[in-house]
C-alpha cells in the first residue's frame, strides 16, 4: 500500500491522503478501519484494491448519514488510465445501493483533477455543480466539483 499511495501526485489530487505517506499512516488507516468496521451503525466503509496480492488502491464511502454517503478513493500513479477506478466506483457503488438503505451517493473533485470527474462521469455519477472555495488543502481554499448518483 505504501509503495503505491505515497506520491506527489496522489497527494495533490486527494484532500485526506499526505505525502509522504509512511508506514505509520498506513498502520493507522488500517487500525482505524479496523474499529470501524466492527460498529454496527457504520459512519465509513473503507476497501482496499487488490490486484496480484498488492494494495494498488483504495475507495469508499465516508460521512455515511440519513440516506447518503460520500465516496472517496485513490489510486497508485502506474495504474491511471487502465479503468480500474471507473470499474471500482461503478461495482462499489452497485453494491452499497443493494446492501445499504442509501439514495444517494456524492463526491466532490478538486476543479483540476479532470480525470477523476471522468471516472465519476464513466460510472454513471452526474454533475451537480461547483463548489467554490470548498475547502482548504497547504493554506489555499479550491473549487470543487460535485457529482452524484442517485438511486
Amino acid at each position: 500500500m505504501v509503495k503505491n499511495i505515497n506520491s506527489k501526485k496522489i497527494a495533490k489530487y486527494t484532500l485526506r491522503i499526505p505525502y509522504p505517506y509512511t508506514l505509520k499512516d498506513a498502520s493507522s488507516w488500517v487500525l482505524q478501519n479496523s474499529k470501524l468496521w466492527r460498529k454496527k451503525v457504520k459512519s465509513s466503509l473503507n476497501f482496499a484494491i487488490d490486484i496480484g496480492g498488492e494494495v494498488v488502491g483504495g475507495i469508499g464511502l465516508n460521512k455515511i448519514e440519513g440516506h447518503e454517503a460520500e465516496l472517496g478513493y485513490w489510486l497508485g500513479e502506474k495504474y491511471w488510465g487502465k479503468g480500474i477506478m471507473t470499474a471500482a466506483v461503478k461495482t462499489l457503488t452497485e453494491y452499497v445501493f443493494k446492501t445499504l438503505p442509501l439514495r444517494r451517493i456524492y463526491a466532490d473533485v478538486f476543479l483540476f483533477n479532470k480525470a477523476s470527474a471522468k471516472v465519476l462521469q464513466k460510472a454513471g455519477y452526474r454533475y451537480e455543480g461547483r463548489l467554490r472555495k470548498h475547502v482548504l488543502k497547504n493554506g489555499k481554499f479550491i473549487d470543487a466539483l460535485l457529482f452524484a448518483r442517485v438511486r
